[in-house]
């Protein structure tokens, strides 16, 4: 077994100690009226974040100091920053923007914590690790940034008046909060088929980003609000199947194509006898034509005796709802 040398395991919490130094400097640049730059280290400290704990996975470095300070360094970076940044940006000093900062900061002090109690939650169906519980912090930080990006881009307007701003950060605050289930990049899995229009995407991506950075960072915020109905359904439809639960992507989408297609002939699904192994009641027909008809079937004892005379019952093909010939 090779073990991580203790300089290399220190790396993780060395990425964590410089996304708060880039979310804290959001705020500097920000005092100073460079909103662009106060961006800029949201977005830095959203991606280094998304390093360290896939580098602290990747050299077995993980450890509660860690798990603690990557909270800590969140609350300030996506919770703090942004909400400061905010209200110095609108410099309006209104009591009204300074409780929706409050509130939007409080919100993902909460988020977070919550966030560290479902850790240690072992009571979870096997489906809920490809999802977050509410907005995560790093996307809510960006999210609540959104008013910014549209007046650097496209001037003011009403995206850019006080009231809205306010009431912006607290639905992104209440979103932080919520109970809505959100997709975990984590659990994304790319076909090898796709690998190659994905990464002709990706360059795509980097290009946009180099010549229109602020309008490729809003199209990508908005996209990622767009996805919660989707992620809504889809945990839905999980938790509604257990059978897809731990099996591959190939063999789900063939179970909601099965579904699918149930759906769309008016089929219904078989139901489900309630002894094992009993029949389906058969009907059969008397040779002398009467208009009488005895039906055999699973009684209720398990038994399949149900006969028209001496023990048997006979039914009219009015109550069985056939038709004659």
């Amino acid at each position: 077994m090779v073990r991580t040398a203790p300089g290399v395991r220190l790396l993780p919490n060395a990425i964590t100690v410089a996304a708060l130094c880039a979310g804290l400097s959001a705020v500097q640049f920000a005092l100073q009226g460079n909103f662009a730059l106060a961006i800029v280290g949201v977005v830095g400290a959203a991606v280094l974040d998304s390093l360290d704990g896939r580098i602290a996975r990747l050299l077995d470095a993980t450890s509660r100091m860690g798990a603690e300070l990557d909270s800590l360094s969140d609350a300030i970076s996506f919770g703090v920053a942004p909400a400061l940044v905010l209200f110095v940006w609108q410099a309006d000093g209104s009591r009204a923007g300074w409780i929706a900062a409050l509130v939007f900061a409080v919100c993902m002090v909460l988020r977070l914590a919550r966030f560290n109690t479902l850790l240690d939650d072992t009571d979870k169906p096997p489906y809920a690790a490809e999802f977050f519980v509410g907005v995560p912090a790093p996307a809510g930080g960006l999210l609540a940034l959104m008013p910014v990006i549209l007046t650097l881009e496209f001037g003011t307007g009403w995206w850019s008046t006080g009231p809205v701003v306010w009431l912006w950060l607290i639905a992104i605050a209440a979103l932080a909060i919520s109970r809505l289930p959100t997709l975990s990049l984590k659990s994304v899995s790319v076909p090898a088929k796709a690998a190659a229009p994905l990464l002709v995407g990706v360059g795509l991506l980097v290009a946009a980003i180099v010549q229109y950075p602020l309008i490729a960072l809003g199209v990508a915020l908005l996209l990622y609000l767009a996805h919660v109905p989707y992620a809504l359904y889809r945990h839905q439809w999980l938790a509604d199947h257990p059978e897809a639960w731990d099996v591959p992507a190939r063999e789900r989408r063939a179970i909601r194509r099965s579904g699918r297609r149930h759906r769309r002939l008016g089929l219904r699904r078989p139901i489900r006898s309630r002894i094992a192994g009993a029949s389906l009641p058969r009907v059969r027909l008397p040779r002398n034509g009467s208009s009488q008809r005895t039906v055999s079937g699973p009684s209720s004892d398990g038994s399949s005796d149900d006969r028209s005379s001496g023990g048997q019952r006979t039914r009219n093909w009015r109550r069985l709802g056939l038709r004659k010939q």
